[in-house]
C-alpha cells in the first residue's frame, strides 16, 4: 500500500552461521598491507598529562593567548586514511589544558596550499561532511563504550554528537560549548572550550579517554592521534590524565522558552487561531554522572520537519527522533543493538538487504510515539521528567511523560514510563533490562519488560568482535498474554578493512505489542546476513578501496515456517582518492503475499492497483555514483531496474547540490518510481528543493519545499534561525501546506502556520 508520511525473510540459519564463522576464522589473518613508508608498528597506546591553569584563553581561533604555551602538546599524528600509520602529508599540532570549569583544546592544521582547505558550511549545526574538520573525541568514563564527539570546520561551525553502540554517532544531540576558527596563508587554527557542565563524568577519576582527528576533504586524507583498523572512536582512544578539582557549578541549566504562533485553516469552515506558549526545560546534575531533566508545557514548534517518504511496502515507515528533550542521554535507552545496522559508517558498507524498518523491528522504546496520536497529529506534552546517567558500574535511565488528551482520536490524557538499566561488567560486557508502562496512542494498559546482553571487544586478535542477545515480553489489555514475546541474537565483525560480517536472528511473536516502541511486522522470524572483504589500494591508484560483499535477508512465518520475504544479493562498492564513490548490486527477491496487496490507491478516478495473493520471485539490478561533497557541484545518481512482483519497476533517484561559496547552497532531489503491473501502471514522483542562506555563522535562513504526486501535497518550510551563542537561539518558522486533489496542477492552500520562538539557557 502506498503510504505518505512526513518525517512528524529458505536462507538457512545454518548457512548464515557457517559463513560468518568462516569470516571470523579468516579475519584472524593479517590484512594490513605493507605499504612503503608506513609505520608498521605504531605505539599501541598513548597518554598525555594535561595541566590545570587558573586563567583561560579567549576563544577566537587565533592561538595568540599565552595559556597555549603552557598546555600539553600533541603532535605525533599519523594517517588512518589512505594508508593507516603512514606519515601525514601535512603537520598537525594540538594543545590541551583545563581550568576548574572547562576543558580547552586548540589545534593548528598546517596546509601548504590553502586553496585545498574545504570550508563550504557556514550554517551553525549543519553536518560537516563536505568540509575539512578537526574533531575531539572524549570518553570521560574511560569505559571504551560511550563518549562525545565535537567537530569544528575552518569557518568555526560546530557539530557534535553522542557515541552509541561504540561506532554509531547520534548527531541530533546538541551540547553547549564554544569554538572559533581562523584561516591564513599557512593553514587554519581552531580553539575549543568544553564546559564540564556539558559532560557527564566520574569525579573520582582523574583519567579520561581522548582522541583527535583531522580530515582533509579535497585530498581525502584522514589524520588521527590513535586508530585501530582505521577506526577512531572511544574503543581506541588514548588516555588523558591530570584531571582534578573539576567543577560544574550548581549543575543547573534553566531553559525558558516562549513561542507565538498564528495558524490558519483555509476553505469552508476554516478559521484562524493564535497561540502564546511559555515553556521551560530544566536540566540538573544530581551528581557529575547523573542528570535530571524536567520539561513543562513542552513546545516542539521549531523542530526541523521530517523528510517526506512515499511507502511502497506493506509495512510501517520509520522516522528518527529530532526533539532535543528526548535526545539528551539517548544512548542510555538503546536496547539490544536493535537498528544498529551492523557495519559501521567508516567502512561504508551499510547493507540494503534488510530495510531500515525491518532492522528497527521490535524496538521496545521509540520516543517518536510520544507527543503524537495514532493519526500522526501532535498531542501536547504537559510535563516530562527524565533521570539518566551513571551510578558506579550502572547506566540508568528513567523517563516519565504526562501527555494530554487527543481531540482527534479521543485518547485520554496518559502517563508513560520508561526505565532502563545496564550493568557494565569489566571492559567488554554489558547486561541490561528495560521496562515500559502505558500506551500513548490508546486508552488501553500496556507493559513491556526486557533484558539484553552485549559483548564487544575492539581488539580481538586485531579485530573488533561483537555479540548481542535480547528478550522482551509485553502485556496488553485486550490482547492474549501468549505469543507475546520478541527475542534475538547476533554476531558482528565490524572491521572497516579486510573481512567484515554480520549475522542477526530475531523472532517477533504475533501478540508482541510494545506500545511505546516500534513494530514493523509480527508473527515472524527473520535472518539478516552480511559478509564481505574490503581491500585498500596504493595511494597512487585512482581507487582508494574496493568492497566485495554478499548480503541476505529472510523472513518466515512463526506458525508454519512459510516464506514471507527473501532478498539475496551481491555488491561491489568502490571509493576513490577524490572522495567519490560508486557501487553496483544484483539482488534476487522473493515475496509471498497471503492476501491481495493494494499497492496504489488511485485518487484520480482510476481503479486501485492490486497485486493478487501468491509467490513472486524477481530480480533487480542497482547502481549508484556519487561525487564528493567537498566540490562546488556535487550529487549522486541512483538507478534500480528489474522485475517487480508480476511486473517491472524502474526507479531513478538522485540529488544535485551546488555550493558556490560558504554563504549559499541549494539542493534538488528527486525520486521517480515507474511501476508496470498487470493490474495497472502508475508512476510515483517525489521532489525536494532546499536552499540555505548563511548570513554569518550565527544567522541562517533555510527553505524546504517537498512534493509527491500520490498525496498531491506541496509543503513549504521556511526557517530563520539565529544562534548568537550556544544555548541561545531564536526561530521564525513558516509552514505552508497546499494540495491539488483534482490533479489539475492548481494547488489550493490547506493550512499555514507562522511561529516565533525564543529560548535562552541560564547556567548556574
Amino acid at each position: 500500500m502506498i503510504d505518505i508520511a512526513t518525517k512528524t525473510t529458505g536462507c538457512a540459519t545454518r548457512t548464515g552461521a557457517c559463513i560468518l564463522l568462516l569470516a571470523l576464522g579468516l579475519a584472524n589473518a593479517p590484512v594490513q598491507a605493507q605499504v612503503a613508508g608506513a609505520i608498521i608498528n605504531p605505539e599501541p597506546g598513548k597518554k598525555i598529562s594535561i595541566p590545570h591553569l587558573e586563567q583561560a584563553a579567549h576563544i577566537d581561533g587565533k592561538l595568540d593567548d599565552g595559556e597555549w604555551a603552557q598546555a600539553a602538546l600533541v603532535d605525533d599524528f599519523y594517517q588512518n586514511y589512505p594508508v593507516e600509520f603512514a606519515k601525514p602529508t601535512q603537520h598537525t599540532e594540538v594543545r590541551v589544558y583545563y581550568t576548574a570549569d572547562a576543558l580547552y583544546v586548540s589545534a593548528r592544521m598546517t596546509e601548504s596550499d590553502p586553496s585545498q582547505i574545504a570550508a563550504r558550511v557556514l550554517r551553525q549545526g549543519q553536518g560537516l561532511g563536505s568540509d575539512d574538520i578537526f574533531a575531539l573525541i572524549l570518553d570521560p568514563y574511560l569505559d571504551r563504550r560511550n563518549g562525545y564527539r565535537f567537530e569544528v570546520n575552518p569557518n568555526g561551525v560546530r557539530w557534535d554528537g553522542l557515541f552509541q553502540n561504540i561506532s554509531d554517532v547520534e548527531g541530533n544531540w546538541d551540547g553547549i560549548w564554544e569554538a572559533a576558527a581562523t584561516t591564513d596563508a599557512g593553514g587554519w587554527s581552531v580553539e575549543m572550550r568544553i564546559p564540564f557542565q556539558t559532560l557527564s563524568f566520574n569525579p573520582n577519576s582523574d583519567t579520561w579517554g581522548i582522541n583527535f582527528l583531522r580530515v582533509r576533504r579535497n585530498t581525502n586524507e584522514s589524520i588521527a592521534w590513535l586508530s585501530r583498523n582505521r577506526e577512531v572512536n572511544p574503543s581506541v582512544a588514548g588516555i588523558m590524565t591530570g584531571l582534578n578539582g573539576l567543577k560544574q557549578g550548581v549543575g543547573l541549566d534553566l531553559v525558558p522558552s516562549f513561542s507565538m504562533s498564528k495558524r490558519r485553516k483555509f476553505g469552508p469552515g476554516g478559521a484562524d487561531a493564535n497561540k502564546y506558549e511559555p515553556s521551560v526545560d530544566m536540566f540538573y546534575k544530581v551528581t557529575p554522572q547523573l542528570n535530571a531533566a524536567l520539561t513543562l508545557n513542552t513546545d516542539f514548534s521549531a523542530t526541523e520537519v521530517d523528510d517526506r517518504q512515499v511507502n511502497l511496502t506493506r509495512f510501517n515507515s520509520f522516522f528518527p527522533e529530532k526533539r532535543d528533550f528526548f535526545l539528551r542521554d539517548v544512548d542510555i535507552f538503546e536496547f539490544g543493538q536493535i537498528g544498529s545496522g551492523g557495519f559501521n559508517a567508516v567502512s561504508g558498507t551499510g547493507s540494503a538487504a534488510a530495510t531500515t524498518p525491518a532492522k528497527q523491528n521490535a524496538r521496545p522504546f521509540f520516543s517518536r510515539k510520544l507527543g503524537l496520536d495514532s493519526s500522526g497529529a501532535p498531542v501536547d506534552i504537559i510535563a516530562g521528567g527524565k533521570l539518566s546517567g551513571r551510578i558506579d558500574n550502572w547506566n540508568v535511565g528513567a523517563l516519565v511523560i504526562d501527555q494530554d488528551a487527543s481531540a482527534v482520536t479521543g485518547v485520554e490524557a496518559r502517563n508513560i514510563f520508561v526505565g532502563r538499566t545496564v550493568l557494565n561488567v569489566g571492559s567488554h560486557t554489558q547486561i541490561g533490562a528495560i521496562v515500559t508502562d502505558g500506551d500513548p496512542q490508546s486508552n488501553r494498559d500496556n507493559t513491556l519488560v526486557g533484558t539484553d546482553f552485549r559483548y564487544r571487544n575492539a581488539n580481538f586478535y586485531g579485530n573488533a568482535v561483537e555479540t548481542v542477545a535480547f528478550y522482551e515480553q509485553t502485556q496488553s489489555q485486550g490482547v492474549s498474554n501468549s505469543d507475546n514475546a520478541a527475542f534475538g541474537f547476533g554476531m558482528v565483525l565490524p572491521n572497516s578493512q579486510g573481512w567484515q560480517g554480520l549475522y542477526n536472528y530475531r523472532q517477533v511473536q504475533s501478540n508482541f505489542n510494545p506500545a511505546v516502541g516500534y513494530v514493523n511486522r509480527t508473527g515472524i522470524e527473520d535472518h539478516h546476513l552480511n559478509f564481505g572483504y574490503r581491500q585498500f589500494l596504493p595511494p597512487s591508484d585512482f581507487f582508494r578501496s574496493v568492497l566485495f560483499a554478499a548480503e541476505g535477508y529472510r523472513a518466515e512465518t512463526l506458525t508454519d515456517g512459510k516464506l514471507l520475504t527473501e532478498n539475496m544479493g551481491f555488491r561491489i562498492s568502490s571509493f576513490t582518492n577524490t572522495n567519490d564513490a560508486a557501487f553496483v548490486r544484483y539482488i534476487f527477491n522473493k515475496e509471498v503475499l497471503a492476501r491481495p496487496f493494494t499497492i496504489y490507491h488511485a485518487t484520480d478516478g482510476k481503479k486501485n492497483v492490486v497485486i493478487p495473493a501468491g509467490e513472486y520471485p524477481y530480480a533487480e539490478f542497482l547502481g549508484s555514483v556519487q561525487l564528493g561533497t567537498h566540490r562546488k557541484l556535487s550529487g549522486n545518481l541512483y538507478l534500480q531496474a528489474g522485475d517487480y512482483y508480476n511486473g517491472t519497476h524502474l526507479q531513478e533517484r538522485g540529488n544535485v547540490t551546488w555550493r558556490p561559496n560558504r554563504y549559499f547552497s541549494t539542493d534538488v532531489s528527486f525520486t521517480i518510481d515507474n511501476i508496470k503491473l498487470p493490474a495497472g501502471d502508475f508512476i510515483v514522483r517525489q521532489f525536494g528543493f532546499t536552499t540555505v542562506v548563511a548570513f554569518s555563522s550565527t544567522l541562517a535562513w533555510s527553505n524546504l519545499l517537498q512534493y509527491d504526486n500520490v498525496s498531491e501535497n506541496l509543503g513549504i518550510n521556511s526557517r530563520l534561525h539565529w544562534i548568537p551563542k550556544a544555548g541561545q537561539q531564536a526561530f521564525l518558522v513558516l509552514n505552508w501546506g497546499m494540495v491539488d486533489l483534482d490533479k489539475d496542477h492548481n494547488f489550493t492552500s490547506v493550512v499555514a502556520d507562522l511561529s516565533l520562538k525564543f529560548n535562552y539557557t541560564l547556567r548556574f
